[in-house]
C-alpha cells in the first residue's frame, strides 16, 4: 500500500494549523482585562458620565478588568447599560488587546414636562429623568399632564425637533384641562392656540407663514393671540 507524502503534509499541517489557532484562541481568552474604554455616540451633550458607565459595567460586585475574557458576559453588560433611563443603545466587546469597549448612545430628550412630576420625554415617546450632568434645551411642557397625554405631547414635540423653525422658537407647550394646547414663542408676546393635535402639520405650516409675513411687516409685536384652529386660517388678535 502507497503512502500519499503529500495527503500527509497536508494533514499534519492543517493540524498545526488548528493546534495554534486553538492555543491563540486559549491564551487571548485567558488574558485578564487590562482597560475600560467608553465612547459616546450621537449627541454632544453629555448626560451620563463615562464614571456613571463604569459603575454600571459591575457584575458580580467585580469590575470587568479583575477578570479573565472568557469570563465576562458582553451581552449582560449591554443589558445592563441599556436598562438605565438615560441610555438608548450600548455595544459592548473585547479587544484583542484585552480592553473592555463600551460605545453609549443616549437617550435624546425632546421636551421636558414641568408637572407635578419633571421629567424629559426622549425622542422615542419614553420618559427620561433629568441629569445632573446637563439641561438640555427643549421647550417646557406645563399644565395638566396625565400619562395618557403623553402621546400627544409627544408628537406635537417629536414634530417640533424635527422643524427649523419650532426647534428654534419654541419654548413652551401648554394643555389645559380640555385638553387644548397652546405655545410660547421665543422673544414673543402672543400665545398660539393649537387646539387639538389634528391636521397638526397644516395648523404648523400656517404658523410659520404668519410668522414669515408678520416678520416682514414687523407687525409682530402687536398682537396678544395667534388660533390656528380654523380651517386654512389664522385668526389674530391685536393687543
Amino acid at each position: 500500500m502507497r503512502i500519499n507524502l503529500n495527503f500527509i503534509k497536508g494533514l499534519f499541517l492543517l493540524g498545526l494549523v488548528l493546534f495554534l489557532y486553538a492555543f491563540s484562541s486559549f491564551k487571548n481568552n485567558s488574558r485578564p482585562v487590562n482597560n475600560v474604554n467608553v465612547q459616546f455616540t450621537g449627541l454632544n451633550n453629555v448626560f451620563i458620565t463615562t464614571e456613571m458607565v463604569n459603575k454600571l459595567l459591575i457584575q458580580s460586585q467585580e469590575k470587568p478588568y479583575f477578570l479573565h475574557k472568557d469570563d465576562i458576559d458582553l451581552r449582560e453588560l449591554e443589558f445592563l447599560l441599556e436598562s438605565n433611563s438615560m441610555i438608548k443603545s450600548a455595544q459592548v466587546y473585547l479587544t484583542v488587546n484585552g480592553v473592555l469597549m463600551a460605545k453609549v448612545e443616549q437617550k435624546v430628550p425632546i421636551a421636558r414636562v414641568q408637572n407635578s412630576e419633571v421629567f424629559y420625554i426622549d425622542d422615542q415617546g419614553f420618559r427620561m429623568p433629568l441629569s445632573t450632568q446637563h439641561s438640555a434645551r427643549v421647550p417646557v411642557v406645563y399644565g395638566i399632564v396625565e400619562e395618557e397625554d403623553l402621546k400627544r405631547v409627544f408628537k406635537l414635540a417629536l414634530t417640533a425637533y424635527n422643524d427649523t423653525f419650532l426647534k428654534t422658537y419654541l419654548t413652551e407647550i401648554h394643555q389645559n384641562k380640555n385638553k387644548e394646547i397652546s405655545l410660547k414663542l421665543r422673544l414673543l408676546d402672543f400665545e398660539v392656540s393649537v387646539g387639538n393635535i389634528d391636521n397638526l402639520e397644516v395648523k404648523l405650516k400656517n404658523l410659520k407663514a404668519f410668522y414669515q409675513k408678520a416678520k416682514k411687516d414687523n407687525m409682530l409685536d402687536i398682537y396678544k393671540s395667534v388660533n390656528l384652529q380654523f380651517d386654512n386660517q389664522v385668526v389674530c388678535t391685536k393687543k
